[in-house]
């Protein structure tokens, strides 16, 4: 597992939990559709990194990057 930000711009990944501890973010994620199994894209990062846009269900999701840490990934193929 690893976390959104290690992943290059155009990878596919899918996420498989969130990192217990801070709860408002755990629900913030959930209530986006940042759900375990949902498959994302990374389209682009911002230039300083922060923020990070992945396309997730349909639409454009823009995330603080340590909003981002929270979500644990895996990349997968296409």
């Amino acid at each position: 597992m690893i976390t959104i930000g290690k992943m290059a711009i155009g990878d596919t990944g899918k996420v498989t939990g969130i990192q217990k501890g801070n709860k408002s973010y755990r629900k913030k994620l959930l209530a986006m559709g940042l759900t375990p199994g949902t498959k994302f894209n990374i389209i682009r990062y911002a230039p300083m990194g922060d923020p990070i846009e992945i396309h997730v269900r349909g639409f454009a999701l823009t995330l603080r990057k340590d909003e981002a840490a929270t979500l644990l990934v895996e990349r997968i193929s296409t």
